[in-house]
Formats: C-alpha cells, structure tokens, sequence
C-alpha cells in the first residue's frame, strides 16, 4: 500500500506499507516512510518507522501523529537527542498512513470537472451548490469546480448571520440589491455584475482527510494561490478563511460538509467592487473593522483590477485554465436537468421570506 502527502509549503512525504491481520484488528507491518524532507538526528529515521509499526489499521490522523510524537518523546526521556522534523511533521506522515490504506485520498484519485462562466441570477448558483452537492453524493456526478457569473445585484449572506445585524434592507431596496441565504457558514457577499471573482469547489471529504479546518481551508486554495501567482499577485492564506496579499485582504472562503462525505468549498475575491454603494448596503461592524486591525471598511476592499491590470473575464480563464493544466480535470457544464432543479430550488427555497429571514 502505498501513500504521499506534499506539505504546503515543504516537502514530500511517501508512506509503504502492508497490513496483517483483518477488519478492526488490522495492524500496520512493513512501513517504510520516505521523502525528500529532512530529520535530525539521523538515527530518528528508525523511530520514525518503529513508531508505525504495529499501530491498529483503524486508528486516526491524530491516533497516528501522537504516537510518532511519543516515540521520539521516549527517545528523549532515555538520553537520546531531540529530534527535529524539517519540512514535515507528524501529521504529515499520519495523511500519508491513511492515504496508503484507502481511507484518505488526493487530488491524483480525483477527474474534476471543471465549469466555466455561466451567466445567470446570483440565486441561481446559490441552488446550484446545493444541487450539484446532491448529484455528486447521489454518484451522477463527479467532483466539480465551476465559475460563477451574473447579471443582477444580491447580497448573500452566510448560513448563520443575521439579515438584519448584516444589510440594511432600506438601502439594499433603494439600490435594487436583493437578499438571499446561501448554505454555507462565513460573511456576506457583496455581488454587483463583474464586481467579484467567486468559484464554487465539491470534492469528496477524503480529499482533506484529517486536516483540521484551517488547514482544509489552506488546501483546497492551493492551486489559486498558484492561479494568482501567475497573474502577479503575491498572495497568502489567513486563518481561519481569508486570502490577502500585503496591499490587503483580496478574498475569503466557505464551506460546508455533508453527511453523505461530499464537501462544498467556495471562494469569492474582489474584483472592483462599489466600496461606497456595499458601505450602504451592508451593516460593517466596528468590531468586524477592528478585528481586521483596520480604521475604515474601504481598506477592505482591494480590487484584484488594481494589482493584475486585467478585465476579470481574462482572470477568471486564467484561472480555469491554470485548473485544467495542473490538476487532473477535464472540461465539462450543467446539464439540463441540473439547472430545472436549481430553478425550482429558487423558487421553493433561497427566494423566500421563510429561509432569507431564517435568522431574523
């Protein structure tokens, strides 16, 4: 059985192994763990191995780093020097354990299916998460990245936040901004046609197999932060969910898991956003500014036009194609009966009082 894991921002870490015995009493026998990553002292590598040995087949991410992290406590307590993990940690080596034995997978095990723009009311690619999430878990559809676009205004706000602690309904009516609730957690989303660059991902859960939530976050928008590279912008992930660069925050991100393994992320990012128009529209807290470290809410928004000097429609395709370039995907799009049943989703759902007013 073989597994690997590529450490955000370090090294590789590959994981042989086989298993003895069966179902809960399966244990680990044989492993080999290998990379390009460095550990000192030398001698280490031994307790590395030895740590993995014999553990229970069954036994978490967690279950796993800590008893890595006890062998080499152990070695410490008996006289040994401490060990230094460079470029990987005990973690990395438990993704790749349970990588090997099936329970985690990578973005190698995935064909995503990638989306390009499709113009359409804001409301409508809200029902489509929940729809395509639905196909995807029902096995009539594979993982999936797709582009959002729209032609309308809306305001749409997190599963959880107040409509009214969140948008001033007056403003909102006076500038023609509609509101909805989409089902994922985060903050609102200030949409205006061509204002924002938003893309939804679905990918079985395995995919982040023992992450922890912020570090799920980090993962999933790994290839935009290559995306943007590409186009020059110099950005980083900031926990818990947001995307920055040093002239400021650019993005932030959702997501929801299923039951039924299937895990919803999405992202939107500024593009030229109408900082005095979203300042009427939704109620900026100062304790959201200052929890930013920032005087004015216009800092907030910094304009992906600014930094990259290309029309959003030229960023979007670069990020489409960067996608399909690096990753295993093919092209794709909706399919007919995907798009009846988001248009009735709107209809019985996301355009009514009962969920919009969910939380009053």
């Amino acid at each position: 059985m073989h597994g690997e894991y590529k450490v955000r921002g370090g090294k590789l870490v590959v994981v042989d192994l086989e298993l003895s015995g069966q179902g809960d009493l399966a244990t680990f026998r044989d492993v080999v763990v290998s990379g390009d990553f460095f550990l000192e002292p030398d001698d280490a590598f031994e307790d590395l191995n030895a740590a993995l040995e014999g553990l229970p087949a069954h036994l978490s991410v967690e279950g796993i780093a800590r008893a890595i992290e006890a062998k080499f406590e152990a070695r410490a307590l008996a006289g040994g020097d401490e060990v230094r993990m460079i470029g990987f940690n005990a973690e990395a080596v438990a993704i790749a354990v349970r990588r090997a034995v099936g329970a985690a997978q990578s973005w190698a095990d995935l064909d995503v299916e990638v989306i390009g723009m499709r113009t359409m009311d804001p409301a409508m690619h809200v029902a489509l998460d929940e729809v395509l999430a639905a196909e995807m878990a029902a096995g009539r559809r594979g993982p999936t990245l797709r582009f959002w676009d729209w032609d309308d205004a809306l305001v749409v706000i997190g599963s959880y936040q107040s409509v009214r602690n969140e948008v001033d309904t007056e403003a909102a009516a006076e500038y023609g901004v509609g509101v909805t609730r989409r089902i994922t957690g985060g903050g609102a989303m200030f949409m205006e046609p061509g204002n924002c660059v938003t893309y939804s991902l679905m990918v079985p859960a395995g995919l982040v197999e023992g992450l922890s939530h912020e570090r799920a976050y980090a993962f999933l928008d790994e290839w935009v932060m290559g995306a943007l590279e590409q186009i020059g912008v110099k950005a980083r992930y900031v926990p818990l969910n947001d995307i920055t660069t040093d002239q400021g925050k650019i993005g932030g991100a959702a997501q929801r898991r299923f039951a039924d393994g299937t895990l919803l992320h999405h992202v939107t990012m500024s593009y030229d956003i109408d900082a005095d128009k979203m300042l009427q529209v939704l109620r900026i807290g100062r304790e959201k500014l200052s929890d930013k470290g920032i005087k004015s809410a216009k800092k907030r928004v910094d304009p992906m036009r600014s930094q990259t000097g290309m029309v959003r429609e030229a960023i979007i395709e670069s990020f489409r194609e960067y996608f399909l370039s690096n990753y295993r995907s093919h092209e794709g799009d909706y399919r007919p009966e995907e798009l009846e049943a988001a248009r009735a989703l709107v209809k019985s759902k996301f355009a009514t009082e009962k969920w919009t007013h969910r939380v009053p």
